[in-house]
């Protein structure tokens, strides 16, 4: 079952060439879901050849420009490509407004439906039988939230050998047992999952912060996660410049990833413009002698988001 992330834009406050502004598409079992929308998604997206079509949740961390600024053209452009399914956009404060005055301003001709839920506090804001996607406070300048993506617990590992020592044919009755369902063979026998799968296997986890101070209170959010991608906007030696500004620096990304347990990997994203590429390995050291499983994300990574246990 697939989970992967791309990462389409790692640039905060202004696009660089080769650094788009901040945007990550997660993709699970051929659903998309967008968090932030910097300008120049498209531009990645059309370069990994996903299909934005099939995005069905946008995520806004805050109305603040950068994260944005690219929504307009996302919603245009869905317009072109015969989509049938509804689109949800998440946000806070002015979401809803922006949405309307730019579908308003723009007259865009929009032939699928757009719902747009105000995040205005902590807690779950989807929950299906096969995941959950919560919001959480975070502390910018302006009202922003921090997501995390969660699986509920998943079926257990299949083994093939059990089976075949129940003759059971390999093919589609073996797939049901691998999504746990219980199958009935010729003469009524009925076979149950847990007689050919192992225990059941805890769901993956990605979480995604970006513009935000310093909180205790992150690391409880983003706990466990496979995935943490997180801003890590400044060096150590800039602190008061993050501090004012309300970001975070990339130590301060690795003390998060460090406290909150379980994390399996931690992306730094939403560089300064004040970095070139050859200068983003300060803000990566910094972070690694907080939390050692620390990459840079770069535009239009890729990471399987996968676990275990």
């Amino acid at each position: 079952m697939n989970f992967e992330a791309f990462i389409l834009g790692t640039g905060g406050m202004m696009p660089l060439p080769g650094r788009n502004l901040t945007s990550v598409l997660l993709r699970r079992e051929g659903d998309l879901f967008l968090f932030d929308c910097g300008e120049a998604t498209q531009i990645s997206l059309k370069k990994l050849n996903l299909k934005w079509k099939k995005i069905n949740s946008i995520f806004i961390s805050h109305m603040h420009a950068d994260h944005v600024t690219g929504l307009p053209g996302m919603l245009m452009l869905s317009s072109q490509v015969d989509r049938d399914e509804p689109l949800t956009i998440f946000g806070p404060g002015k979401i809803k407004e922006f949405v309307e005055a730019n579908r308003r301003i723009l007259d865009m001709y929009i032939n699928y439906e757009i719902q747009v839920e105000v995040v205005d506090a902590p807690g779950a804001i989807i929950e299906t039988d096969a995941y959950e996607v919560k919001a959480f406070a975070l502390n910018h300048t302006k009202p922003c939230y921090g997501y995390s993506f969660t699986e509920k617990k998943r079926p257990g590992v299949f083994y093939p050998d059990k089976a075949e020592d129940l003759k059971i044919s390999r093919g589609p009755l073996w797939a049901k047992l691998q999504s746990g369902e219980s199958i009935e063979l010729e003469h009524g026998v009925i076979v149950h999952p847990d007689q050919v799968l192992g225990e059941k296997r805890s769901g993956r986890k990605f979480s995604y912060v970006t513009d935000t101070l310093y909180s205790e209170t992150i690391a409880g959010n983003v706990s466990n996660s496979d995935l943490f991608v997180c801003e890590g906007m400044f060096e150590e030696a800039l602190s008061d410049s993050a501090k004012e500004k309300r970001h975070l620096t990339a130590r301060q990304a690795g003390i998060i990833a460090k406290n909150a347990g379980g994390i399996r990997r931690l992306g730094l994203i939403h560089y300064s413009p004040r970095y070139m590429d050859r200068d983003l390995k300060i803000l990566l050291s910094e972070a690694k002698e907080e939390f050692p499983d620390t990459v840079l994300c770069r535009d239009r990574d890729c990471f399987d988001i996968t676990h275990t246990d």
